[in-house]
């Protein structure tokens, strides 16, 4: 779930007054330039009023976005998450769960109800509601600056991404105002852009900055980039928009760097061509499907290239190429230089991945690789990549797939789910989507992924006969679960709590 609301008034006022004198400063700075490039102080007061109705002016500038916030805003949702947690307070006995409420932001991308969000924000929630603003051509004519609250619905999880921290929601309602999801790749460092949310649970906020960073990755080979910006966001801005000057969405907002838990100019948002990846195949497949070729890339360093003598110091070299795989298939070797993917230069590892990432699964991409002097072509067949754990838990609900006495969240594997896992050592009928808070105690525990082949002997056909099998069971009973795990057959052995 999101980060938990912090009282606004608990913030020290010598904070608020420096926050306040920035825009002073501003003013005073843009009018000395002003000044300075234009005619001196004695001209007619007439031309200042010229140069005021002048489109370069701080007024119509200020005013361009004002109308830019009038357009964004309606789009920018506030997400209500309710759920389970240990309770906090001293004088709390270990042990006791209470409810625990949390808030984050999102933005409608769809008018039918489609909300993108950060799955962080509803991870763990057992109930979550989107609070809607009050529509901009609502009838009623308010008087008063504080407008009335917008309209509370509750919202569905239609499927959740982990590894890019994405989710998007669906709610039942039609006509709403939604807004478009921009190219990341044309950001440019320095450009205007402005950040939507609720920060610290304060509805329909909006923050101006600049982009610091067009892509930032926070580790080495990581694949997941970050725009930078330093517009300011805070917990409670996670999931909301990151916009341009146009309105358009380049970024959802998802975390920041501080040592003071606040903003300090150091946020981080999820690039907008990487959030329509996943935006798209949730919508169309309830999860994110990654392609893979059975390879693992480096980026080519200088060091690392005068240490192995290649003829460039830039680039993706591949490091690993794994048995039976479609790049041994195909004829790739260890050492081999990647020069481009489908007609497109391949500049270094992270970018090689993600554009594999996106290749359709059971096609076939067109690598070129430098080998030695030789330039050559080989044709690889894209595979669905397995080794993501977490790649069914888009898939499942408390409600339907707990399976209370393991601790687990568990799927049927039918034909469609089959299709993700690799080949079945024995016949299972049960895949472990993953673990829940406050699970029993299990010695070696079951982990996402795995295979329940059968409980005690006994063959497991699925979540419903895996339920009944353990409800037989007394407490301190033995259980003996053999598993497939990671092609390997296991046995888990234990006493039921």
């Amino acid at each position: 779930m999101g980060l938990r609301n912090t009282d606004p008034a608990r913030i020290p006022q010598s904070r608020i007054m420096t926050f306040m004198l920035i825009p002073i400063r501003l003013v005073a700075f843009v009018l000395v330039i002003h000044s300075a490039a234009g005619s001196s102080v004695s001209e007619p007061a007439a031309q200042s009023v010229s140069a005021r109705k002048d489109p370069s002016t701080l007024a119509n500038l200020s005013e361009s976005f004002q109308h830019l916030a009038e357009r964004v805003g309606p789009a920018v949702v506030q997400i209500q998450c309710t759920g389970l947690a240990a309770a906090q307070g001293g004088d709390t006995s270990p042990g006791v769960i209470a409810s625990q409420r949390s808030s984050g932001s999102g933005v409608i991308l769809d008018p039918e109800g489609y909300i993108l969000t950060n799955a962080h924000v509803v991870r763990g929630a057992q109930r979550v509601e989107v609070l809607l603003p009050r529509s901009p051509d609502s009838k009623a004519q308010w008087r008063s600056i504080l407008k009335p609250s917008g309209k509370l619905v509750p919202a569905q999880t239609a499927g959740i991404d982990p590894e890019t921290d994405l989710a998007v929601l669906k709610i039942d309602a039609q006509g709403l105002p939604a807004l478009a999801l921009g190219d990341s790749e044309t950001l440019r460092q320095g450009q205007v852009v402005l950040a939507f949310g609720s920060p610290l649970g304060l509805e329909n906020s909006v923050s101006m900055g600049v982009v610091s960073s067009v892509a930032r990755q926070l580790r080495p080979e990581d694949s997941v980039i970050y725009i930078q910006t330093d517009a300011a966001i805070n917990p409670g801005n996670s999931g909301g928009p990151l916009v341009d000057a146009e309105g358009r969405v380049v970024g959802i907002n998802t975390f920041i760097l501080s040592q003071s838990g606040g903003n300090e100019g150091l946020g981080f948002a999820l690039p907008s061509n990487i959030a329509r990846n996943v935006y798209t195949q949730i919508r169309k497949l309830g999860r994110v499907r990654r392609g893979q070729i059975g390879i693992r890339a480096q980026t080519i360093t200088p060091t690392l290239a005068a240490g192995l003598k290649l003829s460039r110091d830039w680039g993706a070299l591949l490091e690993d190429i794994l048995p039976n795989g479609p790049a041994e298939e195909a004829g790739l070797k260890v050492g081999d230089i990647v020069l481009s993917l489908n007609g497109k230069t391949m500049e270094n590892a992270r970018q090689f991945e993600v554009n594999l990432y996106q290749q359709p699964i059971g096609e076939y991409a067109s690598v070129e690789i430098l080998r030695g002097a030789d330039r050559l072509t080989k044709r690889v067949r894209v595979a669905d990549r397995m080794d993501d754990p977490a790649r069914f838990m888009g898939m499942v609900s408390r409600e339907k797939n707990l399976v209370a006495r393991l601790g687990i969240l568990a799927l049927d594997i039918d034909e469609k789910i089959a299709e993700l896992l690799p080949p079945l050592r024995k016949p299972a009928g049960v895949v472990v989507a993953g673990r829940v808070a406050f699970a029993p105690y299990i010695e070696e525990n079951l982990l996402p992924g795995d295979l329940v082949v059968s409980l005690n002997g006994e063959a497991v056909q699925d979540v419903a006969a895996l339920r009944a099998m353990l409800k037989k069971l007394s407490s301190g009973s033995p259980v003996v679960l053999q598993v497939q795990r990671f092609g390997q057959l296991r046995f888990l052995a234990f006493d039921l709590d």
